[in-house]
């Protein structure tokens, strides 16, 4: 059936629902959540279908089922609301007849937050509030912590004030914080009704002053996700001398750390594949700092924080006789190249392992390095090479022509003592690029269109380009590349084409894109590309950024 949702046409949507339809309620939860999983894909495919999917999947909401399965739903809706927003109302009603009756105060919980971020910005905010008021006067529980949150925006002072009394400690302490925001802010900015004979032209708008702290605490999101805030915490602690340090910590002070796959999940039009076991739960993977190794090496401590670390790139091929990756560590001065070797010759041992660099370009000096030192046959071992970025002139495209140098010691594969004295060796690697697109951090902002509003075009550059490339796809996920920037609103894929399956390159498309430049700079672009002939792929941008001389650099990057 899975195989059926991925490969059927937009006619066949009616039929195949009707077939699941017969025998869902009789399998287990585990098979339902891999349905509605695929379901979700089908979503994202064919978007005019959302009434009849979402209403399809919250009939299920209110049969038996448990809570993973009933989750899945929710956030299944949710991700369709937020990748296609013209689902909003509709879905939202689905939901709050869901908690209505709904035995899971988490889900209850997630849907009330979404009511009071998405509910005011509807045709008509007044049909969700009977849900949320009759959720807050008749639950109780730790979900009322939440519900105190989301909330005050939507009913206002009083209703809030009523739970200030609750039984339960934690929602009276989090209403108390509310309802105090709230008398503080009525206190800086009274109410003044209008005048009688006031025209509704002449009243003014309902929108928050400049610095109303109410406006500020319970409309404005949260920069980051709890998770991502946590990580940032995690990162600022394991930098040198950070718990010494005098600085309060706020969110301009820790570190940027970009987004991974977790952060923006269910935005992206990925497939869904089957598993062996359904039943199988996996565990969450821990996210390792690689920029918290070099916090441990004195020589390399006193550089400061590392503001992005980037992906491994390969040097050599993973079936050479050594096999050479490189990290790059951005710092605000400097760029430190960590190369991991791996030695595959189980006769030799590697010492005083180096990479030697060499550029034409006067953008980086070599400052030091910090050689890897007996490498065994099936070990990697690291070496260091720091770069000093030159302050005077713009950060360019710089290549480097990049040679392994160590020293060889023949041993007994056996036992693996030497056998011999040490003789110089080299070996020839990759040529190693830095280009303006590793100083970008990859990260996502909760709401790009009011982040690309408050942005302004007082910085802005737009360009047109035509790239040589055969489908806009790859195209895509080339400007992806030189920018180095972090799609938002799932628009880094290109939408499968209705009934034939493979990209839809009759359309053009829209790629919303954010991202942090070195020295805190946000930055935002939003690319349109179309198909043009058989290998052209035409190119229109517009980068916004708080700096032009950033917003520059990053419309340089194409090429």
């Amino acid at each position: 059936m899975t195989t059926l949702l991925k490969t059927g046409s937009e006619n066949s949507i009616d039929r195949l629902l009707k077939q699941i339809s017969t025998f869902l309620t009789d399998i287990a939860d585990e098979y339902k959540i891999t349905i509605v999983r695929s379901l979700q894909k089908l979503c994202f495919t064919y978007p005019a279908k959302h009434r009849i999917l979402v209403g399809f999947m919250s009939n299920f909401l209110r049969e038996e089922g448990g809570f993973e399965f009933k989750k899945t739903i929710v956030t299944t809706i949710i991700n369709l609301i937020r990748a296609v927003p013209e689902t909003t109302e509709s879905s939202l009603l689905h939901l709050c007849e869901f908690i209505e009756d709904c035995e899971f105060t988490t889900l209850s919980t997630q849907i009330l937050h979404l009511l009071g971020d998405l509910g005011p910005t509807t045709s008509a905010p007044a049909r969700y509030i009977r849900f949320i008021y009759n959720r807050v006067i008749l639950d109780f529980g730790v979900g009322e912590v939440c519900r105190a949150v989301s909330v005050p925006p939507y009913l206002g002072y009083d209703v809030v004030a009523t739970k200030s009394l609750d039984e339960d400690d934690e929602t009276r302490d989090r209403t108390t914080i509310v309802v105090t925001v709230l008398e503080h802010a009525m206190e800086q900015n009274p109410y003044v009704a209008p005048e009688e004979d006031d025209e509704a032209d002449d009243i003014p708008a309902d929108e928050p002053v400049e610095g109303d702290e109410a406006a500020f605490v319970l409309l404005e999101t949260l920069p980051m996700s709890f998770d991502k805030l946590h990580r940032s915490l995690v990162a600022y602690q394991s930098q040198p001398g950070a718990m010494e340090s005098s600085e309060s910590i706020v969110l301009d002070t820790l570190p940027v750390l970009e987004d991974i796959p977790e952060d923006s999940r269910g935005l992206a039009h990925e497939d869904v594949d089957l598993i062996d076991d359904p039943t199988a739960v996996v565990a969450p993977k821990e996210v390792v700092d690689p920029a918290a190794a070099l916090y441990a090496i004195p020589e390399l401590a006193s550089l400061g924080r590392v503001f992005r670390s980037s992906a491994p790139t390969p040097l050599t091929e993973s079936e050479t006789e050594y096999v050479v990756s490189c990290t790059k560590h951005v710092y605000e001065d400097h760029l430190v190249l960590q190369f991991n070797v791996e030695n595959t010759i189980d006769d030799q041992r590697l010492e005083n392992v180096t990479v030697m660099l060499e550029s034409d370009s006067g953008v980086f000096e070599v400052t030091g390095e910090i050689p890897a030192t007996g490498i065994k046959y099936g070990e990697m071992g690291t070496s260091y090479t720091v770069l000093k970025r030159q302050d005077d002139g713009p950060l360019e495209t710089t290549e480097f022509a990049s040679s392994l140098h160590f020293n060889v010691v023949q041993v007994d594969p056996a036992t693996g003592e030497a056998e011999s004295d040490s003789f110089e060796e080299e070996y020839p690697l990759e040529d190693l690029l830095i280009s303006s697109a590793d100083y970008m951090a990859k990260v996502t902002v909760p709401d790009f269109r009011k982040a690309w509003e408050v942005a302004g075009n007082a910085n802005e550059q737009m360009n047109k380009y035509a790239l040589q490339y055969k489908t806009l796809g790859d195209g895509v996920a080339a400007v992806i590349e030189m920018l180095g920037m972090q799609p938002c609103d799932g628009t880094g894929v290109v939408k499968t084409a209705p009934g034939v399956g493979g990209e839809d390159d009759t359309k053009p498309h829209m790629m919303h894109l954010s991202g942090t430049y070195i020295g805190g700079k946000s930055v935002l672009a939003r690319a349109q590309m179309a198909k043009q002939g058989a290998s052209q792929v035409l190119l229109k941008i517009a980068v916004r950024s708080e700096d032009p001389d950033v917003t520059q650099t990053v419309v340089d990057c194409i090429r």
